[in-house]
């Protein structure tokens, strides 16, 4: 079941509560023009999802057919376990989306609003899915069935919406556990000490195991270092992977 989808009106619901909140408090969290490409971004990786997780999970149910070493039953301990794992390969693909150039070229395009409220949230490379599904293909070979693959990984990333927004400020003891955001502002931002930190999707740990945590201090510089000059959202997409092209024409080898 494609809960995403799902999920997109529920999206547009508490972006309404956030604009309420931004009106009511007099911070102004939102650009028309922001929103706008964050919309054409988050439409286009949907389009282009239409065309590619048949694809996909057609290769998870093949490496579970063929290759899977035990057969897993679809009980609460498994989902459990599904959770933890994919929660952990989403840390390692996230880290490395920012640390290996195509991966990056993959990535940017979420880090590239210079706002950050629930729309950002939205705001979706359409080439990541390309590369980001074969990271959990090591869940098919263990016995994990594709179906649940999928829907786990779907709700790890549902509930990454609701840490993009400024409404919330620190929340105490959840803080030492789970991503919040706090934790998720430090990640969009592109002030030296913020960069390349909080990878985690759902729980923070994995950063604070692999030395990859910052706590928010100062309110962050949201935005990439190199700034987009364009609202649209093809450019957008396709800016990073031309320049990546353009890199390599002047390597002598």
């Amino acid at each position: 079941m494609e809960y995403i989808v799902l999920s997109i009106p529920l999206f547009f619901v508490l972006i309404g509560a956030e604009l309420l909140w931004s009106w009511r408090s007099g911070k102004q969290v939102y650009r028309l023009n922001d929103f706008v490409s964050n919309l054409g971004c988050g439409i286009g990786s949907q389009v282009v999802g239409a065309f590619t997780k048949t694809f996909i999970f057609a290769a998870y149910l093949w490496t579970y057919d063929h290759w899977r070493v035990f057969t897993l039953e679809n009980t609460a301990l498994t989902a459990l376990a599904a959770f933890l794992l994919i929660d952990l390969l989403y840390y390692w693909f996230h880290r490395l989306s920012h640390e290996v150039g195509f991966l990056w070229a993959a990535h940017v395009v979420h880090h590239q609003s210079e706002e950050y409220n629930l729309s950002v949230a939205l705001r979706q490379s359409w080439f990541q899915g390309l590369f980001s599904w074969w990271f959990y293909l090591p869940l098919a070979v263990m016995g994990i069935h594709p179906i649940m693959i999928l829907t786990v990984g779907a709700l790890v990333t549902l509930y990454q919406f609701w840490i993009h927004t400024k409404a919330l400020g620190k929340l105490g003891p959840l803080e030492l556990v789970l991503n919040t955001p706090s934790h998720h502002r430090v990640h969009h931002g592109s002030d030296p000490k913020y960069i390349d930190r909080n990878h985690a999707g759902t729980l923070i740990v994995w950063d604070k195991i692999f030395g990859t945590f910052q706590g928010e201090e100062e309110e962050p510089i949201y935005g990439i270092t190199s700034t987009l000059t364009t609202w649209d959202p093809v450019s957008a997409n396709l800016r990073t992977w031309t320049e990546m092209v353009d890199l390599a024409k002047r390597c002598p080898r």
